[in-house]
C-alpha cells in the first residue's frame, strides 16, 4: 500500500509541475519512457540476462507509428500507440524464439548484434525511412480531440502516467505470479526448474514478449513527443542507458525503474548543466558508485532497510516482555 500511495503521489506531483511549468512536460516525458523502456529490460534482468539490443524495440514501435500516421493520417495517438505494441510484440515473438536460447554473455550480445542490424538497415533505406534524417510524425489527435502543441504536450504526459502506473503495476503482478517466480528461479537453478516439469524455454520466451511490448509502448510515446523518429532509437548506445538505469534502479522490483529513471535524468541534466564536457563521465561515476554502495540498485537498499525496521521492533518487544 506504501508504494502504491508512494507512486500515485509522484504521478500528482509530476503532472502539477507539467501543468505549472510547460517546460518541464518535455524531460518528464522523456523521463517517462526511459523509465518504461528500463521496466522492460528489468524483466529479462530478474532472469539474470541482461539485453543490450532490446532499443531496437522501442525502434520497431516508433517507426512503426511513422508509418501507421503516414498511411492514416487522421490516426489516433492511441491508435498509433496500440500498433507500436503489437509491431513489438510480433517482432519479439520471431527475434524471442531463437534468442532465449542463449544465456549471459551469449544472450546480450545477439541481442545487441540484431539491434544494430536494423539500425544499419533503418540507416540505409532512405527511400522508405529518411536514412539519418529519419521521419516527421505529424501531430495526431489524442482520444479523438485535436489539440494544439502545449495542450497536446499536456495530454501526452497524463497518458505517459497513467500508462506508467498501469505498466508497473502489471510488471510486479507478473514478478509475483507463478510465471514470474519461475522467471526468477531461471537466475539461480534452470536444471531444477527443468527438473520440476517447467520448461525454461517457455518461461523465458513468455518473459521475453512482456519485456518488448512494454519497451515498444515506451518507444511509441517518445515518437508522439518528439514528432520525429531517427534510426538513433535503436542505437546501441540508447540500449547500454536502458541498462544503466535498470542497474540504478533495480530488478527487485518494478519502481526501481523509475528511481533509477530518476536518477539517470537528474545526473544527466544537472552534469550537461555544470560539466558540459564531462557529463559522461559524471554518469559513469555515478554507476560506478551505485554498484559499489547499493549492488542490488536502489529499490534493493530500500527493501533492506525496510526489511530491518520490523526485526528491530520485534527484538524490542521480545526484550521488553522478557523483562516484564
Amino acid at each position: 500500500m506504501k508504494v502504491v500511495a508512494s507512486s500515485l503521489i509522484a504521478a500528482v506531483a509530476a503532472m502539477a509541475i507539467g501543468l505549472g511549468w510547460a517546460w518541464t512536460i518535455t524531460p518528464i516525458v522523456f523521463g517517462l519512457t526511459y523509465a518504461i523502456a528500463a521496466l522492460g529490460v528489468s524483466v529479462m534482468a530478474r532472469a539474470g540476462q541482461v539485453s543490450f539490443g532490446h532499443a531496437m524495440y522501442a525502434c520497431i514501435s516508433a517507426y512503426t507509428v511513422a508509418f501507421v500516421s503516414r498511411a492514416m493520417p487522421g490516426a489516433d495517438a492511441l491508435v498509433l500507440i496500440l500498433a507500436g505494441a503489437a509491431a513489438s510484440f510480433v517482432a519479439a515473438l520471431l527475434i524471442g524464439s531463437f534468442v532465449v536460447r542463449y544465456r549471459g554473455i551469449f544472450f546480450g550480445m545477439l541481442n545487441l548484434a540484431l539491434s544494430m542490424v536494423l539500425f544499419a538497415l533503418l540507416g540505409k533505406l532512405y527511400e522508405y525511412t529518411g536514412g539519418s534524417d529519419g521521419i516527421r510524425i505529424p501531430r495526431p489527435s489524442l482520444a479523438g480531440m485535436a489539440l494544439e502543441r502545449v495542450p497536446f504536450e499536456r495530454g501526452l504526459l497524463a497518458l505517459s502516467l497513467v500508462l506508467s502506473l498501469a505498466l508497473a503495476w502489471w510488471v510486479q503482478r507478473y514478478f509475483r505470479s507463478g510465471s514470474g517466480q519461475a522467471l526468477a528461479a531461471i537466475k539461480t537453478n534452470e536444471t531444477r526448474i527443468e527438473y520440476l516439469g517447467y520448461s525454461a524455454y517457455g518461461i523465458l520466451w513468455k518473459g521475453y514478449l512482456l519485456s518488448a511490448v512494454v519497451v515498444g509502448i515506451s518507444g511509441a510515446l517518445l515518437a508522439l513527443m518528439q514528432g520525429l523518429v531517427t534510426p538513433d532509437l535503436g542505437s546501441w548506445l540508447r540500449s547500454g542507458e536502458f541498462v544503466f538505469i535498470t542497474i540504478l534502479g533495480g530488478a527487485g522490483h518494478a519502481a526501481g525503474a523509475f528511481l533509477g529513471a530518476a536518477a539517470f535524468e537528474t545526473v544527466k541534466l544537472v552534469s550537461a548543466a555544470y560539466f558540459p564536457g564531462l557529463w559522461q563521465f559524471v554518469l559513469g561515476l555515478t554507476l560506478i558508485l551505485v554498484i559499489f554502495l547499493f549492488p542490488t540498485g536502489f529499490v534493493g537498499q530500500i527493501s533492506k532497510r525496510m526489511g530491518r525496521r520490523p526485526q528491530r521492533g520485534l527484538a524490542t518487544r521480545t526484550a521488553t516482555g522478557a523483562q516484564a
